[in-house]
């Protein structure tokens, strides 16, 4: 089963209840959660709302290390078989798009998209020119991807910089390209709210994760001196590092992070709706249990 939705809808509390009630085991789809020392910023689980049920891909990466899709397709398969040998339902509960396709969909990733001497030759001319010039070039070549990919991540502009020199298609066709074949029988249950009603949501999730210690969180990676790496472009981090260099005020650096959580909650919907075949589940005005025993009702039928 998958249970997917934007950030700040109310995933996680469902999620436990559905486990308890489908003998599952939960994998976060989470791209930022696999991170230590990032748990208020990424909107990790805590121990107690775990409330027993197994989680996996949480705190298994250290923040200067990076992760690719490719990495969490691997690891995630075995795991659900490790779950199925225990006589359990894998449940992945998420919001990166990408990672939860590359599970359920027959994606390759293979050596036919890498070229490691013109990724060293990226690499060079990032160290020389910085990365502006690398994007400008993605914007002409992959409108779509740059739209996607926050030029301070750098590894990613590389990647797909790299993947059109190999291939001769673009990030975006290359993906396409891909066998849009089902490998597990699943249920893909997804929770939508009105807008407004999720961007107050999303605006007071901020506010809570100031007064939890986010921008101390923030600091202590800052401190240490973990700088470009994929984990510090997360919404949360990149904006509040921002404050830390002295480039925006503490209050500009506040209205910038709700401002792209918002436009995140967005994107996410958007590539769910075009690119998943989903089940949706409006969540605005019903009490909790009521959708609780819809989805039941729905998974019920499909599994």
């Amino acid at each position: 089963m998958i249970l997917i939705g934007p950030t700040a809808v109310g995933k996680t509390k469902l999620s436990i209840e559905l486990a308890k009630k489908l003998n599952a085991e939960i994998i976060s789809g989470d791209s930022m959660q696999i991170y230590k020392e990032m748990d208020i910023g990424t909107a990790k689980i805590t121990k107690e709302e775990m409330d027993g049920i197994p989680h996996h891909l949480i705190d298994i990466k250290e923040p200067t290390e990076s992760y690719s899709v490719a990495d969490f397709q691997k690891d995630v398969r075995c795991i659900i078989k490790e779950i199925h040998n225990r006589g359990k339902l894998p449940m992945i509960v998420g919001g990166t798009g990408l990672y939860i396709q590359s599970i359920i969909y027959d994606y390759q990733f293979t050596d036919q998209a890498s070229d490691q001497e013109y990724r060293e030759i990226l690499e060079r001319r990032m160290e020389q020119e910085g990365i502006d010039p690398l994007y400008e070039e993605l914007k002409k070549i992959d409108p779509e991807s740059a739209k996607r990919i926050h030029p301070n991540n750098t590894r990613r502009v590389i990647r797909a910089l790299e993947i059109h020199k190999t291939t001769g298609k673009t990030m975006s066709e290359y993906l396409e390209t891909q066998k849009n074949e089902l490998l597990y029988d699943v249920a893909m249950v997804g929770l939508t709210m009105d807008r407004d009603l999720l961007y107050d949501r999303i605006n007071q999730r901020v506010d809570i994760m100031l007064k939890s210690g986010l921008l101390e969180e923030v600091e202590g990676l800052y401190k240490r001196g973990i700088q470009d790496v994929q984990s510090i472009q997360a919404i949360g981090y990149k904006e509040i590092y921002q404050y830390l260099e002295g480039q925006v005020s503490l209050e500009s650096a506040i209205e910038q992070l709700k401002q792209n959580s918002r436009r995140y909650a967005k994107r996410q919907l958007t590539w769910f709706r075009n690119k998943m075949d989903v089940e949706w589940f409006e969540v605005s005005n019903k009490q909790f249990n009521d959708t609780l025993n819809e989805i039941l009702k729905y998974i019920a039928g499909k599994l």
